[in-house]
């Protein structure tokens, strides 16, 4: 199967909404101005994509396979010779409300395993790093809850996918709150550190995640997990990686911002890093901002890691997540921002985070959440 007409540059997403801006009833966002818009100097060039499973799955164009673990410039190796290193992440520490931990398992009951098997993929289970219980595990600072169990959590996820990526294997992780993101997106980072190269890094959320414990309303450490993985906060998370930062904020975008709190939009603004806000989504489009979130992670880069927090979608479509906040993106619109991904032939890694079954109906959250991972891995419907 041939490449779809971006594999061989930055692809271009498209968004729609709500129009929702920073925060309820809000209209702008930081997110726009948060960092000069990547521009110029083409996309690593990805090679042929790999050739997607069955079509359906909400796909709309063909779709190429992840590159593994590749330098730059590597394109998407056939399914039927990649390994996927599967590490479940339960943990809900990092949240203010509980159940994100138990999406790892809505997940796999929606049939995530089996999903992937039939696109071609054979899946290596790498178990399952489970935090302390809030029963067992006192709270600790204020303004940054839960840091050392949070710390151990991700310190043991990092080691597991360091190990996986050396054996060649592409990284699939389910949370899970976005804290864990501070292992699982830094051992990408470490591995290609190791071989003397950068990654990007495109984070799908509705919150930009760039508090620090001097800034937090609230002390939930999963709202900092980007503003660590760029450098700034508690150094015992900064030690994770091998290098402060994780990863450059000149290759990090966010999309579909839509909540950010006060203080914290002042620290996206000094960051460097790039914000597309639900309101530039809306006006320009979610292909565009996709594209142009692709080009600036795979600007002198091996590639780009994906963070996809649930809530980026709106609660009407995907009810089931730990921090809901309305005016998202749509069930297609997701899917479009994971096969523009998959078609980049430029993707190192893929996490999908705050599932909460607790909130969810019927299991809906979960099996969307399946589909999008699916998407991302190459699934199309030609």
């Amino acid at each position: 199967m041939t490449p779809g007409p971006d594999a061989t540059g930055p692809p271009t997403g498209a968004k729609g909404g709500s129009g929702a801006g920073v925060g309820p009833g809000a209209e702008g966002g930081p997110g726009a101005e948060g960092g000069p818009a990547a521009e110029g100097g083409p996309g690593a060039k990805g090679g042929p994509g790999a050739k997607g499973g069955p079509g359906a799955g909400g796909s709309s164009e063909v779709g190429g396979s992840p590159g593994v673990g590749g330098g730059s410039g590597a394109g998407g190796p056939s399914p039927s010779k990649v390994a996927l290193a599967l590490l479940s992440v339960s943990i809900d520490l990092g949240a203010g409300r509980r159940g994100v931990d138990m999406g790892p398992s809505a997940l796999r009951i929606a049939g995530l395993v089996p999903g992937l098997e039939a696109l071609g993929y054979s899946v290596r289970e790498l178990g399952t790093v489970n935090a302390s219980g809030p029963e067992l595990t006192p709270p600790g600072e204020s303004r940054a809850r839960y840091l050392p169990e949070i710390l151990e959590v991700c310190s043991r996820s990092h080691d597991l996918l360091v190990q996986a990526m050396e054996e060649g294997l592409f990284p699939l992780v389910l949370g899970g709150d976005h804290s864990l993101s501070m292992g699982t997106a830094t051992a990408v980072a470490d591995v290609h550190r190791k071989r003397g190269e950068k990654i990007g890094l495109i984070w799908v959320d509705a919150h930009t995640d760039m508090n620090t414990p001097e800034i937090t309303p609230s002390g939930n450490i999963h709202g900092m997990s980007l503003s660590v993985l760029t450098g700034k906060g508690p150094r015992e998370l900064l030690e994770l990686a091998d290098g402060v930062p994780a990863v450059d904020p000149a290759h990090v975008s966010v999309i579909g911002a839509r909540e950010v709190d006060p203080r914290e939009r002042e620290a996206v603004r000094a960051s460097g890093i790039r914000v597309f806000t639900m309101s530039e989504v809306d006006e320009r489009g979610l292909a565009v901002c996709v594209n142009e979130a692709i080009e600036r992670a795979t600007r002198g880069t091996a590639g780009f890691h994906v963070s996809f927090d649930l809530d980026v979608i709106d609660p009407m479509a995907a009810p089931g997540v730990g921090t809901p906040v309305p005016g998202g993106i749509n069930y297609r619109e997701a899917h479009l921002i994971c096969e523009k991904m998959a078609r980049s032939g430029q993707l190192l890694g893929f996490e999908l985070v705050e599932l909460n079954p607790v909130l969810d109906l019927s299991n809906r959250t979960a099996q969307l959440g399946v589909g999008l991972v699916e998407s991302a891995l190459g699934k199309s419907i030609l």
